[in-house]
């Protein structure tokens, strides 16, 4: 069976903002994200549909908060708290913030396509 841990899952993002480590388990991508800042990346999202992410999630915060904002609501999750966020979402992100996050890995693949397309025109790499 398929796993992974953040002890033995490489990192493969790492900027002031962020640290993620993912992994692919059947179909699935399993993150491993630290935030030591507040982040608030909803220009990472503009030219996705309603400049939004449209991929799904489903995660547990160990740590920290993060918030979840729709057109017409929003949603906070504290330590301990699972979570579903559906299409449509901004992320906002307090400092010292730890999840573990699962994502459709084709879906989450064409959001971070554009994420990284962003990333590289703020000049900070992709």
């Amino acid at each position: 069976m398929p796993s992974a841990s953040k002890m033995t899952t490489p990192v493969t993002v790492d900027f002031p903002q962020i640290e993620g480590r993912y992994a692919e388990l059947g179909g699935y991508t399993v993150a491993f994200e630290t935030f030591p800042c507040d982040v608030d990346p909803a220009p990472l999202f503009a030219g996705l549909p309603g400049d939004r992410c449209q991929c799904p999630h489903w995660g547990v915060v160990q740590s920290g908060q993060v918030t979840f904002r729709w057109a017409d609501h929003e949603e906070t999750y504290g330590a301990g708290d699972a979570y579903y966020v559906a299409p449509g979402h901004l992320p906002l992100v307090t400092s010292g913030t730890t999840v573990v996050e699962f994502s459709p890995t084709d879906a989450l693949g064409e959001t971070m396509a554009v994420v990284e397309r962003n990333l590289a025109a703020a000049g900070a790499g992709g």
